[in-house]
Formats: C-alpha cells, sequence, structure tokens
C-alpha cells in the first residue's frame, strides 16, 4: 500500500508539472533590467530580485531560464528556491508570480581596465517565444588592504594599550608598509580591518582619493606618524572629483546615507601634523577621534572639510589640540563634536548642527567637557580647556544644541564670538549656571540664540544657507579675514557671513 501511494504521489507531480502548456511569450517582470549596483572586484555583489508574473488564466510552464552567457556568466540566479545559471521547466500558476534572485562577483583584473560595465540577460523560454531581462552592474578595479592570515589561521592584529587589569588590547589590523604610504586617485583604496600608520612615518593622501573601509575598519595613525589627506577644490560640488572621501565599501545607493558602515580614523596621542583639508568623511561610528595632551603641538588641523552622518560622534577630541576653519559638523547619532577631558580648540567659520533623525539622539551639536580620570603617574597639564569659537553656527534640531561641564577643580576656559546658538531653556534648568550666562561678555560676544540659519536641506546634511538665514551678514570681518573663501570657494571678506558657506543668491 505504501508502495502504492508513493507511485500515485510522483506520478501525480509528474503529470502536474509537465501537463501544463508551454509559455508563449506572455510573461511579465518587475523591470526589463535588473541594475546590480556598482561593486568592487573580486567582492560579491548584493542579492538584487526579479519578479516574474503569469497574468493569464492558465498555469504554464517555461521551458527554460537561463543566462545568456551560460555557464560563463559571472552572475549567479536563485530562481525559486534553486540556485544555478540554467533551469528547465520552471511552473508557474495562473495569476501567480515567483521571484528569481540575481547575484554577481567579477575579476577587472582580466581587462586591463579601472572601471568596466559588465552586461548579461536572463532568457526565458524558447528561441521562438523568448523573452528576456537584461543585467547590468559597473566593476571597479580598487586597491585592497587587509591583515596577514597568520599559520594558525587568525587575522593579523595590532596591540592598542592595556585594559584596567593590565591585559593587552588588540584589534584586528596591520602596518602599512612604504609602499603603501601614499594613496593615489588612480584606483579607490578598500580596507578591511585597522589600518595603521607606522611611528615616524607620514600617510600621504592626493586629491581626488577615495577611502573605503570595511565593517569595523579604520585608518589608525601612531604616534610620532602623522596623516596628511590634502584634496582640493572641485569644479562640481556634486562629483567631489577633487576631494578626498572616506566611507564605507558598499556602494549600494541604500547605504550612500547609512551610519555606522565603519570604524574611525583614529589619531593616537602623540601623532603628530595631522592635516586633513577638503575632505568629506561620512556613515563612519566615529568620524575622527584624535587623543593628545593639552599643549603639544597641534595634532589636529582640518579645514575646507565635512563629516557627517556618524552613528556616534562626528568629531572627537580627548584632550588634544584642534584647529578648524570651514568645517561642517552634520548630523550625528549623539554629538556632532565632542571636545572631551579638556584640550585646546579653535574653530573659525565652522556650521556644527545635528538634525539626526535617524532614532534618538544622545548628545547636542557641541558637547564640551574637561573631565578626566587620572591614572598613576600621569601629568595633567595646566589648561585643560581652552575652546574658541568665531563666527560659527551650532544648531539643530533640539532645544538645546550645547552643554557644558566644568570640572571645578579645572580651568575651564572658553569663548563664543558672533556666533548663532540654538539654546532654548523651556524648562529653566541652566538658569542659575554660569556656563549659559550670555550677558557673559568675556565668554560671549555678539551671539544670535535661538534664530534660525534656515538651512537648504539639513535633515540631508546640506547646510548651505537660504536668503532668510539668521547668519547672513553676521560674521566679524577679522576673523573672515582670516578664512577669507569658505567651503565653496567664494570671498567672503564683505560682510561675512556665520559657518562654513557664504549664502549665494543663486545657489
Amino acid at each position: 500500500m505504501i508502495l502504492f501511494l508513493m507511485a500515485l504521489i510522483v506520478t501525480s507531480a509528474c503529470r502536474k508539472e509537465f501537463d501544463y502548456p508551454v509559455s508563449q511569450g506572455l510573461l511579465e517582470f518587475s523591470k526589463d533590467t535588473v541594475f546590480l549596483d556598482t561593486i568592487f572586484t573580486n567582492i560579491g555583489s548584493g542579492t538584487y530580485t526579479l519578479k516574474v508574473y503569469n497574468q493569464t488564466n492558465e498555469d504554464i510552464r517555461i521551458p527554460s531560464i537561463s543566462l545568456e552567457s551560460g555557464q560563463d556568466s559571472y552572475y549567479r540566479l536563485n530562481v525559486d528556491g534553486l540556485a544555478g545559471k540554467e533551469f528547465e521547466d520552471i511552473p508557474l500558476l495562473a495569476k501567480d508570480s515567483m521571484f528569481i534572485f540575481v547575484e554577481t562577483t567579477f575579476d577587472i583584473s582580466s581587462i586591463g581596465q579601472n572601471e568596466f560595465l559588465y552586461t548579461d540577460a536572463i532568457r526565458f523560454g524558447s528561441s521562438s517565444s523568448e523573452q528576456r531581462v537584461e543585467l547590468v552592474t559597473l566593476v571597479r578595479d580598487a586597491i585592497f588592504l587587509y591583515p596577514r592570515t597568520l599559520a594558525n589561521g587568525m587575522k593579523e592584529t595590532v596591540a592598542l594599550g592595556l585594559d584596567d587589569e593590565g591585559n593587552e588590547i588588540r584589534i584586528e589590523g596591520f602596518f602599512l608598509g612604504d609602499g603603501d604610504l601614499n594613496f593615489t586617485s588612480e584606483k579607490p583604496y578598500v580596507i578591511y580591518g585597522y589600518a595603521v600608520v607606522p611611528e615616524d612615518n607620514t600617510l600621504t593622501i592626493d586629491s581626488g582619493a577615495r577611502v573605503h573601509f570595511h565593517k569595523n575598519s579604520g585608518l589608525l595613525v601612531s604616534t610620532g606618524a602623522s596623516l596628511q589627506a590634502v584634496g582640493a577644490l572641485s569644479a562640481d560640488p556634486e562629483a567631489m572629483e577633487n576631494e578626498i572621501i572616506f566611507e564605507g565599501d558598499r556602494l549600494e545607493p541604500s547605504f550612500a546615507n547609512e551610519a555606522g558602515q565603519w570604524g574611525t580614523i583614529w589619531l593616537r596621542e602623540g601623532s603628530r601634523d595631522n592635516l586633513i583639508d577638503h575632505v568629506t568623511i561620512k556613515n563612519a561610528t566615529v568620524g575622527i577621534l584624535a587623543e593628545g595632551l593639552t599643549g603639544m603641538a597641534p595634532t589636529l588641523s582640518i579645514r575646507n572639510s565635512q563629516i557627517f552622518n556618524c552613528s556616534s560622534i562626528n568629531l572627537w577630541g580627548k584632550a588634544t589640540s584642534i584647529t578648524a576653519e570651514n568645517l561642517v559638523l552634520g548630523n550625528a547619532g549623539e554629538a556632532s563634536l565632542y571636545c572631551n577631558l579638556g584640550g585646546s580648540y579653535d574653530f573659525i567659520h565652522s556650521t556644527i548642527a545635528n538634525y539626526w533623525s535617524n532614532g534618538l539622539r544622545n548628545g547636542p551639536a557641541l558637547l564640551i567637557d574637561n573631565f578626566i580620570e587620572l591614572q598613576t603617574g600621569q601629568q595633567l597639564a595646566e589648561n585643560l580647556v581652552l575652546a574658541n569659537f568665531s563666527n560659527c553656527i551650532i544648531g539643530g534640531n533640539r532645544q538645546i544644541e550645547l552643554l557644558l561641564f566644568e570640572n571645578d577643580g579645572r580651568t575651564f576656559n572658553f569663548n563664543f564670538t558672533n556666533c548663532l546658538i540654538q539654546f532654548l531653556d523651556v524648562n529653566s534648568i541652566f538658569t542659575e549656571n554660569p556656563l549659559y550666562d550670555f550677558t557673559d561678555t568675556e565668554r560671549y560676544q555678539d551671539i544670535l540664540q535661538n534664530l534660525d540659519p534656515y538651512f537648504a536641506l539639513p535633515f540631508e546634511n546640506n547646510f548651505l544657507l537660504l536668503e532668510n538665514s539668521a547668519a547672513i551678514d553676521q560674521g566679524n570681518p577679522q576673523f573672515a579675514q582670516l578664512v577669507p573663501l569658505d567651503l565653496l570657494g567664494q570671498d567672503r571678506t564683505n560682510e561675512p557671513d556665520l559657518g562654513a558657506y557664504e549664502f549665494m543668491p543663486d545657489q
């Protein structure tokens, strides 16, 4: 009896499959071309979906679904749960649909080009009634930098120091060799793990370079080492052809504004003469973490640059020295700028604005403190905080975008001159706190409080000024003379505006 039932089931299944009439070229598709977004050579794409519809009133059989290049194709298909490149006799019920999933991996090295448009097609049915859906993806060549795999199968690691119990802290990473200390614009760079600039060495990054980081990856500049990332003003602000860009390695449009895709650019204590100019840093966890000792030569000089869409902090200075001009620090999951554990900070014509909308935000646009926990034997400099902000905008989508936390036992010097500051203390929480006495001319001069800067598209990190902006013509000419051109190269010496951008009526 059991054998009879099994035979009946098998017979019925075969009859159901092969009794369907062959499709006559009347299939419909969710798209006529599947565009698989740009990928790097030898790195697999994301998975893309094509939906196939049978809009007729009868069940049909698709005699063949195949890639035009056959088994030689670099595309891969999954048809209703079956992986492969060629499929036969696929049933599709009346008024029903099925999914086809498409992926690709392509080695561009044999082409001899830095970019290659790779195409193929999915063919449906026989030659008399064949239908096609095109497949297209752009493949880019790249320089890949990554840790070695050791004899024990583990990845190479680098030491960061000791934890509270004296145990060594290590992360997956590698030291850049002599031949890797100049990133050019010829090909993009893709980094896995933390790339470390060795002590007494300088990593130079040329104008127009593109640096992509894999998940949990970043750049670490050692004690005594230096980062020199110097781009140039671009003719096309959207193409940013001359800027240096640091971002994640997922090139699909859905990842264009995905925060937290990679780690950080970490300027270790004692790294020196770090210079960042005409650079965009986006979608990191922390854009830049700069740490040092107060009183040292500037750990970081950053100008004509923007950092935004970091899941934690855009720019985090820890007991360091930072000078900034024409800097945009945009949306972040916590603070746009965190001046932490004291230090020396000098910001001129900078826009510090946080309109984070991707969940709850835990910090203001600007947070400054001088708290520090000393370890045995640590030396502490005299002035733990010296922070100056001139012709700047500090704003965002919260009522209070400036927070100051002082350790009474240490120096806490700060000054805001000709700044627009979002600080609306509706619950009078800070009324008695002298740090927020905006009439104190030793700390605050010519402040515009709670006025709208009228940014173009702040939730999209576009902080150009619109014509109703309260920041227009409110800058101090003395500071404008120090930074005569704005972030886009526009002259600001005549009635300067606040922030990194000068208002242009036709922008």
